[in-house]
């Protein structure tokens, strides 16, 4: 049986639980703003991500396969719409606030670079020696700074609970003393983080709101699912072979039951439709249970609580970890895949080499002021403007500094 969940009335007239972020209640936006008379707050901050340069780019970054191989297999974008219509689904099911899961989902891939982790991992080890590149740093850097659209400051100046979401969507990053732990650990809190911090306090220490933590577990379904899709388009493993992980199987045999003459390429829309139905299923049973056991009254004790609250339960975790231990290999880690991505990670090294040593070649909005700089920041800017590239302008730049260029095939 269900538990059931403790509701407010909205303005709108729309039931929200009473723990679900409240936009009329928000600690506001580093520079003030006048309200909106047609939007809230988070519906506001959507907007702003959509109209934004860095979302527009996703559409040709990679997310496994560069965007050539072809024309049915997902990008940053693609993928970023498919979280987004997920955690708008768990949110309105929790009674949280849709919006604010929705911007958290749109905003949460802002920071990837060309190539996806291969272009990550170039600029991580280029930036060695002045702090590293993180990919969610990298998008809070965007949306406080990068983007330059208003007249009145750098950057999107977004709501605080967006902001929050975006840096801890997959929990604290510090205990409640400053200590950095989980994978921040070894490395300690990014510099784009903690200096963003010294600004507006994001309470890198408590838990993040449930509309945060919907827009983790939203981004874990979907690459679930359309890996799986697009793995089984690319010939690198059939239907047979991920059948063997016992959460797929069983929907496989349902499906065969059920439908034994389905063609193949219905059969496997089937088979994503119903992984993605499932998870979501999953965790709003898991979640309702949760949350009633929790006993939250406010966002606050969300936030104040000793664990996240919106998961899977225990058998949809063992189910997430076989199809992710399955996928590792035969997808992530195929030859064909490597072969690409190993290519695509010396473009990105080179590319920053040449830049490095040739910053006049930057465009001239990048190259202001840039003699002035101390090499850290230096490499920071070279970065960012890297970053910032699509995977195609990555390989027309990096054509008219050598000699041969890789077709990424």
């Amino acid at each position: 049986m269900r538990a059931k969940r403790p509701f407010m009335a909205t303005e709108t007239g729309r039931n929200r639980a009473v723990y679900a972020a409240d936009p009329g209640a928000s600690r506001g936006r580093l520079h003030a703003e006048p309200k909106s008379p047609t939007r809230n707050d988070f519906r506001r901050d959507c907007d702003r991500i959509i109209h934004s340069t860095a979302f527009r780019r996703l559409a040709h970054k990679t997310q496994v396969f560069v965007y050539h191989e072809g024309d049915h297999y997902r990008t940053r974008l693609t993928h970023t719409l498919e979280v987004a219509q997920i955690a708008r689904s768990l949110a309105r099911a929790l009674g949280l606030d849709e919006d604010l899961a929705e911007v958290l989902a749109l905003a949460h891939d802002l920071g990837h670079p060309p190539f996806g982790h291969a272009g990550e991992r170039a600029l991580d080890r280029a930036l060695a020696g002045s702090g590293g590149f993180d990919h969610n740093a990298q998008a809070l850097r965007i949306v406080t700074d990068l983007e330059r659209r208003y007249a009145d400051f750098d950057g999107l100046n977004l709501t605080w609970e967006t902001l929050e979401g975006l840096v801890k969507h997959n929990g604290p990053l510090t205990t409640r003393d400053g200590k950095a732990f989980g994978r921040h650990a070894a490395h300690g809190v990014p510099a784009a983080i903690t200096a963003y911090c010294a600004v507006q306090d994001l309470e890198l220490w408590s838990q993040p709101s449930a509309e945060a933590q919907i827009a983790a577990l939203a981004d874990d379904i979907a690459y679930d699912a359309h890996d799986i899709d697009d793995g089984l388009r690319a010939d690198l493993f059939t239907l047979g072979d991920i059948a063997s992980v016992p959460f797929i199987g069983g929907i496989v045999g349902e499906i065969q039951a059920r439908y034994p003459l389905l063609d193949p390429a219905r059969r496997v829309h089937e088979v994503v439709r119903r992984v993605i139905t499932r998870m979501i299923e999953d965790v709003i049973v898991e979640s309702e249970t949760r949350l009633a056991a929790l006993g939250a009254e406010s966002a606050a004790d969300i936030r104040h609580a000793a664990s996240t609250v919106v998961m899977f339960s225990s058998a949809m975790v063992e189910a997430d970890a076989g199809i992710k231990g399955f996928l590792y290999p035969r997808m992530y880690r195929h030859s064909r895949v490597m072969r690409v991505m190993d290519e695509a990670e010396a473009v990105i090294r080179d590319l920053f080499a040449h830049f490095v040593a040739q910053p006049g070649d930057l465009p001239a909005e990048w190259s202001e002021g840039f003699a002035h700089l101390d090499p850290g920041a230096r490499a920071r800017r070279i970065a960012d403007y890297i970053a910032g590239m699509t995977d195609r302008y990555a390989l027309v730049e990096h054509a008219r500094f050598f000699a041969r260029t890789p077709e990424l095939r």
